[in-house]
């Protein structure tokens, strides 16, 4: 009997990503995890930024600090989670959880619009953004061994990018009827199904025998201490490259994060219309990041390689730093921000993911967690301080932008020689001669 996939659905996703017999059940059910979470997320996103507007850009900076601590907490209890419990038990109970905590806060902020509660909630969506995504590629990771990601990560990927797409079309839709908190509920809803998708996924992951042949160590308690996250980071120089490139990452993207704060604001004075602009540039981003993961990722990082997924972005982004600098308008700003995130979103996210398939599965939950969230984070609130002190000083906007330009050549250039690493892992030693 042939366990090629029947569905058109899955026959589409076979035809993009090269789906060996058996893979069709599992890359179905991943695509559809990946898009109840980022679904989820999106669908919430724009309630946060509807606050980050309220709140102004002196207090968001001051909550990127504040992201970044909380993104530090969360690490040792996600590694005693990680010691003490099966695989199969806690990761359902996160999206269970996430899906718990946004109903309470839509409770919450249904009944108040404090600051403290918009705060609360701004920092609480800007962490889970990063969790929830991490602790979902760290499953992947175990999932599929490393030739299976250069071949499924794309088309995987690719529903993620299809929830972002529909979570904030669906927000559109009904926050007139539902209001911002009702947006909380819907968000918290699809989590809900993400639990069921990824049962599903856990019990093809047990049936499948993948495991054993990545040299994962089944679905038992890992052990360890809480903090063995940051321990592995410090004695691998090849993780060590990989949390250089993401506090990089993070660099450019809040440089770029406050050129569209203050050239959206002086833009546009009417606060319903930069959400309409916002959400354009959601749509449309979401839309290419979708045709790119369908038809190039994977191919391009089979033909060239992770690095070529890593460098793509940083070597566009000094193009569109050095254009800000000398043009500093709204066109030229939303052309850099769509070909920031589409190359983030469709490159350098699977791209990072697959610099993880070399690494044993304590490393994939512990190290790659801290990675994604306190290091991530900690760029993030890092930047955002210079960034304001920066602009407090008096430094122009075309200054400000050169120094991201800066930035995004060191990023380049450490993706270089991070990708350079992960292919000379692939290489099988010589054998040995007498």
């Amino acid at each position: 009997m042939s366990n090629e996939p029947k569905s058109t659905f899955a026959r589409t996703l076979q035809r993009a990503a090269k789906i060996e017999p058996g893979e069709g059940p599992a890359v179905v059910t991943a695509f559809l995890l990946y898009f109840c979470v980022l679904g989820g997320y999106f669908a919430v996103r724009p309630v946060r930024e509807t606050v980050g507007t309220i709140l102004g850009a002196d207090r968001t900076a001051d909550l990127f600090v504040w992201t970044w601590i909380a993104s530090l907490a969360i690490v040792p209890i996600y590694g005693a989670l990680c010691a003490r419990y099966r695989r199969s038990v806690f990761l359902p109970w996160i999206y269970g959880f996430v899906a718990v905590s946004l109903a309470l806060i839509g409770l919450v902020l249904g009944a108040s619009e404090s600051v403290a509660a918009a705060s609360f909630f701004f920092v609480f969506i800007s962490v889970l953004n990063l969790f929830v995504v991490s602790v979902l590629w760290s499953f992947l990771l175990e999932l599929f061994d490393a030739g299976q990601t250069k071949r499924l990560f794309g088309v995987i990927a690719a529903g993620g990018t299809a929830g972002a797409l529909g979570g904030p079309l669906l927000t559109d839709l009904t926050v007139r009827f539902i209001g911002n908190d009702g947006v909380l509920f819907m968000g918290a809803g699809l989590f809900v199904i993400a639990i069921i998708c990824q049962r599903v996924l856990l019990s093809i992951w047990k049936k499948s025998g993948w495991q054993s042949a990545a040299g994962a160590i089944g679905d038992k308690p890992m052990g360890g201490n809480p903090f063995a996250g940051f321990t592995l980071i410090l004695k691998s120089p090849y993780l060590i490259g990989i949390a250089t490139f993401v506090i990089l990452l993070a660099s450019v993207n809040t440089f770029l994060y406050f050129a569209q704060l203050r050239i959206v604001t002086d833009t546009f004075a009417d606060p319903e219309v930069r959400t309409q602009v916002f959400s354009r540039i959601d749509y449309t981003v979401q839309t290419l990041t979708i045709i790119a993961q369908l038809l190039f990722t994977g191919r391009i990082a089979s033909k060239w390689g992770i690095g070529s997924l890593l460098t793509f972005v940083p070597i566009a982004m000094i193009v569109g730093f050095l254009l800000l600098a000398s043009l500093h308008t709204f066109p030229i700003l939303v052309a850099v921000m769509i070909t920031r995130r589409v190359g983030e979103y469709s490159f350098v996210r699977p791209g990072r993911e697959m610099l993880f398939s070399r690494v044993d599965t304590e490393t994939k939950y512990k190290a790659k967690n801290a990675i994604d969230v306190p290091v991530y984070r900690g760029g993030d609130a890092l930047i955002a301080q210079v960034d304001s002190r920066l602009d407090g000083a008096g430094m122009s906007p075309a200054n400000i932008a050169l120094i991201g330009a800066g930035a995004a050549v060191l990023w380049a250039v450490n993706g270089i020689v991070v990708g350079r690493s992960r292919r000379e892992a692939e290489v099988p030693p010589a054998p040995a001669t007498s």
